[in-house]
């Protein structure tokens, strides 16, 4: 019996040992980094330039795309052939445009008022930037507006009833949306879809740039305009935070490819992991690169010039050749192949607006006249770059005549005066 147990104790050892090897092989995987800095290290003139440079690059791009919204590029040719400055905004006023009929060159629209908003949201939440705060303070601006319908004056004065409502009805699809939120997220849920007749709009990339002026590094500003992307729905949050990390990568360097990259190594949520279709916004941003950097190494011939002489026409003041024409205009044709349905759509502004900075490599004006003389939501496009190339450049190495002009025109005829501003996000 004694040699039966020994046998048996023999045998569970063996299988012990078989079945727990003494050494265990663990090849490692990559370690997650930061992209980028951690830390965001500029002395306090160096951030007041680049965060002035960022709120003028906007309003730039904003007032230069300002008279032409939503053209087709074939009609802006017609009327201004090329721009390539600030022209008058000759237009109707709307709640989402100018608040009056014709205004001056380097007027602005509802671009540059998220900017005026978000500073304000910055300056009275610093220690509360979340979902919760930021929707009390859209609906308490919507509540602050209403309110100013019972004024006496207005009763007896129409004019001063048009001026209310107008700015009510630029703002009253935010609010619907933000009062939704703060009951609970079935009323969210209907009120988010419901958000400008449920369309992927580019809402986020209107406002989320600017939390890329006050974060520490590219993650954090991914994260923080993430959960303020309240209005954004699908992939369109991924793109609003996206723009915001590219905006404080920005304020880190001067390297387009850098801040161009930022749409691949950035990803905290996780979106690149999606089965099937994988990250949309980084798909995009490649296709794009790669689009621009085919085109410009095309050898243009000029049987090619005078066979599509009236396609490749070069438009009065085009500072560039007629081969530097026909490869923009190629570049064009490239982006209206993938056009959406409305011009606004998260995914044509965020496709326009890499391909744009990738074929103005780093310059700012070659950068906005090319997204401006594209048309379709060309203000939007043109402040969004304007604002990561501003940051990049700062202030300091913005266009003189265009800067000035933007800067006085805000302060005079919009009041909205872009250096007071800059200097309370400093603060």
């Amino acid at each position: 019996m004694k040699q039966v147990f020994f046998v048996l104790g023999c045998l569970i050892l063996f299988v012990s040992s078989c079945k727990q090897p003494k050494s265990k092989l663990d090849i490692p995987s990559p370690a997650k980094v930061s992209y980028g800095n951690d830390t965001l290290t500029l002395s306090r003139e160096e951030k007041y330039d680049k965060i002035l440079g960022a709120l003028v690059g906007s309003a730039i791009g904003d007032a230069m795309g300002a008279s032409t919204e939503m053209w087709h590029r074939k009609d802006i040719q017609l009327k201004y052939a090329y721009i390539n400055g600030l022209t008058a905004a000759v237009r109707e006023q709307s709640p989402e445009g100018t608040w009056d009929h014709n205004l001056n060159a380097g007027a602005t629209t509802d671009d540059t008022r998220w900017k005026f908003l978000m500073v304000e949201y910055l300056k009275t939440h610093k220690k509360r930037l979340n979902a919760q705060s930021f929707a009390k303070f859209i609906s308490d601006y919507y509540e602050l507006l209403a309110k100013d319908l019972a004024r006496k004056e207005i009763s007896t004065n129409p004019d001063v009833l048009d001026t209310k409502i107008e700015k009510i009805d630029w703002i009253k699809e935010w609010a619907r949306v933000a009062l939704a939120y703060q009951k609970g997220d079935t009323a969210y849920q209907k009120a988010q879809n419901r958000f400008y007749g449920g369309e992927m709009s580019c809402a986020g990339q209107l406002y989320t740039p600017m939390f890329g002026l006050v974060a520490e590094n590219p993650e954090d500003a991914y994260n923080i305009a993430y959960e303020h992307a309240l209005f954004d729905i699908g992939y369109a949050k991924d793109i609003s935070a996206l723009v915001s990390a590219m905006t404080q990568m920005a304020m880190q360097t001067r390297n387009m490819d850098s801040i161009i990259n930022t749409a691949t190594f950035v990803d905290p949520l996780g979106y690149q992991d999606s089965r099937l279709v994988g990250r949309i916004s980084n798909a995009t941003a490649n296709a794009s690169v790669k689009s621009v950097l085919a085109i410009k190494a095309k050898v243009v011939i000029d049987s090619l010039i005078e066979k599509d002489s009236i396609l490749y026409k070069m438009p009065k003041g085009f500072q560039g050749t007629q081969k530097d024409w026909v490869r923009q205009e190629m570049v064009y044709q490239m982006l209206e192949k993938d056009e959406k349905a409305i011009a606004f759509h998260t995914g044509e502004i965020w496709q326009i607006l890499i391909t744009g900075l990738q074929f103005g490599e780093g310059d700012f004006e070659k950068t906005m006249q090319f997204i401006v003389n594209y048309g379709r939501d060309n203000d939007t496009v043109a402040a969004i770059a304007g604002m990561i190339l501003g940051a990049k450049d700062g202030y300091s190495n913005l266009p003189e005549d265009l800067k000035e002009e933007v800067v006085k025109v805000s302060r005079e005829q919009m009041g909205i005066d872009l250096e007071v501003m800059a200097k309370e996000l400093v603060n």
